[in-house]
């Protein structure tokens, strides 16, 4: 079963054992949401249980912070949901790739699973900066939250304070960029209008712990924008980047040198 990081009477934030990979149950007043179910098939089938156990007479939405196969890895688990995306989350040109890669990690791994493997159809597309879902008393506001991959969103869950934040502001990570650094700064920059109008107690992040206070959001926010930074100018002045120091913050430095290489040959072409 997962490892529950967080639970309370309105929340469960769930902990795989693969990448530290968050999944995060909410049941307010109004409705039950839950997002990124994943996994392996015996943490998904804890999470069915746990919305089995939700008030069935609440609408049920499943919200995918981003498409990265390991998000929606648990789609079809969960066939009565209303699906909560971005735009750019339905017009994936990728989505043949991203299927192939849940295939693929199945196969290497001997993973049967007892649903369908398909990507999301998507209900309630989200398009613009600030759109909300408001239902009852509860308030799902949403920003785009590209960067790491082109079609993140960042989701704000009032009156409980609660920002989904998908891979973003981790504390075990340094930023992993699949699509643009420049746009990845841009997102965490709106980290200060979100603390501006939101109130927040607790950052969910995709992977790793959540942050509770305001001060930890930052420090995140600045060790996200010091490594991309850093990177950049080691970069344009060809000098070398000292992954050894960045390491001393992070674990597993076998595969995050891998991560490490690729936002390497990713921010190379961008600077040409």
């Amino acid at each position: 079963m997962p490892k529950i990081q967080f639970k309370d009477s309105q929340v469960t934030v769930f902990e795989s054992a693969l990448f530290r990979t968050t999944s995060t149950l909410i049941e307010t007043e109004d409705l039950v949401l839950l997002v990124d179910p994943n996994w392996l098939p015996e943490e998904i089938e804890h999470i069915q249980l746990a919305v089995s156990k939700c008030d069935t007479t609440k609408p049920f939405f499943l919200l995918f912070t981003h498409s990265d196969y390991d998000h929606i890895i648990g789609y079809e688990a969960f066939p009565n949901a209303q699906i909560i995306a971005s735009q750019a989350f339905v017009d994936n040109k990728d989505k043949a790739k991203i299927i192939q890669q849940i295939k693929d990690w199945d196969d290497e791994n001997y993973i049967k699973r007892s649903y369908p493997i398909t990507y999301p159809k998507v209900d309630i597309v989200i398009k613009e900066d600030g759109q909300q879902l408001i239902i009852g008393s509860t308030i799902l506001t949403f920003y785009h939250a590209a960067g790491h991959n082109m079609d993140g969103i960042f989701t704000i869950v009032e009156p409980l304070g609660i920002w989904i934040a998908g891979d973003y502001l981790s504390n075990i990570e340094f930023p992993y960029i699949y699509h643009s650094s420049i746009i990845y700064e841009e997102t965490l920059a709106k980290s200060a209008a979100i603390l501006a109008k939101h109130h927040i107690d607790k950052l969910i992040t995709g992977h790793g712990d959540i942050a509770y206070t305001t001060a930890e959001i930052l420090k995140r926010k600045a060790d996200s924008l010091q490594y991309i930074h850093t990177l950049r100018s080691a970069l344009q002045n060809e000098v070398p980047f000292d992954f050894d120091e960045l390491m001393e913050a992070y674990d597993f430095p076998k595969i995050m040198r891998q991560f490490h290489d690729a936002n390497v040959a990713l921010m190379q072409k961008e600077l040409t």
